[in-house]
């Protein structure tokens, strides 16, 4: 395959998961939507990292030209509504609104900070002498903690939700290396990371599935109001 496609074909890989779940679990399409939608725009944030993190061939060679690509918002899009119904989908919970006393915890007097720590913090960190990947895994990670805090209700989610997208985003690191051999190591900035592989995938790839996941898991109830019925057992088309 020519390597000004294997970007493009590995960011739409991300959404064959991505139909699976919406078709098998009706009752989660509409958390998938809300946070696909709400992802996708982060693709636009590639210039940040392009080529500071990597420098990846894309579709008439955007990325390298403006740090804009399409593929960028595909592979937001997909791993935004996986990331969020994963963990429910691999337990079987549906979310349910919170009652409006519940609004008025304590905890919450910070929801709003909460919800907005990870981009503060980001903000903060990306001017710091390093590269743009390390305030994006320390603000999700950040914010993931935040939400725990903020909705102790949310941390088995959180904790669960960054094992799974971890393992469920190294099958397509693997993937990539061996369906390119070489890719990581000619298109990645190497040398402005750590230098830690795992099966020649970067350990910062790693590190932010894991934030990732922590930090997802749980964004749609907690921006929602809303949350995991535990211990029941829904069929795939149970409501949310």
């Amino acid at each position: 395959m020519s390597e000004t496609y294997v970007w493009l074909v590995w960011s739409v890989a991300f959404l064959v998961p991505w139909v699976i779940l919406f078709v098998v679990f009706p009752g989660y399409r509409k958390a998938m939507m809300w946070a696909s939608l709400f992802t996708a725009p982060f693709g636009l944030t590639e210039p940040l990292f392009v080529p500071e993190y990597w420098s990846p061939p894309s579709l008439f060679d955007l990325a390298r030209q403006t740090g804009f690509d399409i593929e960028s918002l595909i592979f937001s899009f997909g791993i935004g509504g996986v990331g969020a119904v994963l963990f429910k989908a691999m337990t079987r919970r549906r979310s349910l609104v919170l009652p409006d006393a519940e609004h008025h915890h304590h905890r919450h007097r910070f929801h709003l900070v909460a919800l907005v720590s990870p981009f503060i913090v980001f903000l903060l960190l990306y001017w710091f002498p390093w590269n743009p990947i390390y305030p994006s895994i320390v603000s999700m990670a950040l914010g993931a903690l935040a939400t725990v805090l903020c909705r102790p209700d949310l941390k088995v989610a959180s904790a669960v939700g960054a094992i799974a997208f971890l393992a469920y985003y190294l099958v397509f690191l693997v993937a990539l290396e061996l369906s390119a051999p070489g890719y990581i190591e000619k298109f990645w900035n190497l040398s402005a990371l750590s230098g830690w592989m795992v099966f020649s995938i970067p350990v910062e790839e790693l590190m932010f599935a894991t934030a990732f996941g922590a930090y997802w898991a749980g964004v749609y109830e907690h921006f929602t109001w809303r949350s995991m019925e535990s211990g029941v057992e829904l069929s795939a088309s149970a409501p949310e």
